[in-house]
């Protein structure tokens, strides 16, 4: 290997980065993305010497990522090369931090899609779904993410085996690779996200008649062509939604029912309720007013 130096390029030290701390370390996913980053590096500053990343040089790489990047992006852009610069700091590679107090910029974020439905739009969606055959088509699996609040790769990894039609459960703990052609089983997102899941008698019903007559250990959805849900939309005329947005239409009706944070948190396999509260804080913060008229209704009565 190489000896690492201050005369060593950024290019060449964050690819040994990568491969030391990162490869195999993070999901696939995740470390696709830095590679992604390397890139950027490679095509724009391929020369540049670790002893000559100043802050200004620093500012500049990022000032040049946000002109064709929205400003979260540019964020995660910089928290990856940050990691790496303050390990060649900690190591004695570079005498200062090129990364302090600098002013992340990007382009104004496009227009977003509805993040949920209501109840009375999701009954609207739900009614456009050819359900009635059994057919383990991706209407069931539409139906499957607006039941549960699935990850769409939890949702494509749930295999007849992992219902539990008798204790009305669902047992997730793996996803599949549906970002790659070979596709596969892989891990959760998190140590979080393996859980089982309460289902009602009706789902249970509908998936036991589906997974009858199929495989009991292969995916029901992977082989199935991915279609545009919003087309899906447009017939109920309802906004248009994403599969992750059926997630979140879950966790807020589920808010909106009077179900706990934490209830509603470890249903949607997430690692913390931080995590939860701050996804859907306008809902708590609604949710917060509608306490405060109940609480001053029912001391006004005492």
């Amino acid at each position: 290997m190489k000896n690492i130096d201050e005369n060593t390029t950024l290019l060449e030290y964050f690819k040994l980065w990568i491969k030391l701390y990162k490869d195999g370390a993070v999901r696939e996913v995740t470390l696709r993305k830095y590679w992604e980053t390397y890139h950027f590096i490679e095509k724009n500053i391929p020369n540049l010497k670790l002893k000559d990343v100043t802050r200004i040089k620093y500012q500049e790489l990022l000032n040049l990522y946000a002109q064709s990047h929205e400003r979260q992006t540019v964020k995660d852009f910089h928290h990856q090369i940050k990691a790496a610069l303050l390990d060649a700091y900690d190591d004695e590679l570079i005498k200062k931090d090129p990364t302090r107090r600098i002013v992340i910029k990007g382009k104004k974020p496009k227009k977003k899609k509805t993040k949920f439905l209501n109840e009375n739009e999701l009954k609207l969606l739900l009614k456009q779904l050819k359900t009635n055959k059994n057919d383990p088509s991706l209407d069931w699996l539409v139906l499957l993410v607006a039941k549960t609040g699935l990850r769409f790769a939890e949702a494509l990894g749930v295999t007849p085996n992992d219902f539990d039609f008798e204790n009305q459960t669902l047992t997730i703990n793996k996803t599949w690779n549906y970002k790659e052609a070979k596709g596969g089983f892989q891990p959760t997102k998190n140590e979080s996200s393996n859980r089982k899941i309460a289902l009602d008698w009706k789902t249970c019903l509908q998936f036991n008649n589906l997974t009858l007559q199929l495989n009991s250990i292969s995916p029901i959805f992977v082989k199935k062509r991915i279609y545009i849900l919003s087309n899906k939309c447009i017939k109920a005329g309802i906004p248009e939604i994403s599969i992750h947005g059926l997630r979140h239409t879950h966790a807020s009706l589920l808010l909106y029912a009077g179900v706990s944070i934490a209830g509603v948190s470890k249903r949607l396999g997430h690692a913390s309720i931080t995590t939860t509260e701050n996804t859907y804080l306008h809902i708590i913060k609604e949710l917060e007013t509608q306490d405060n008229t109940l609480i001053k209704q029912h001391l006004s009565q005492l």
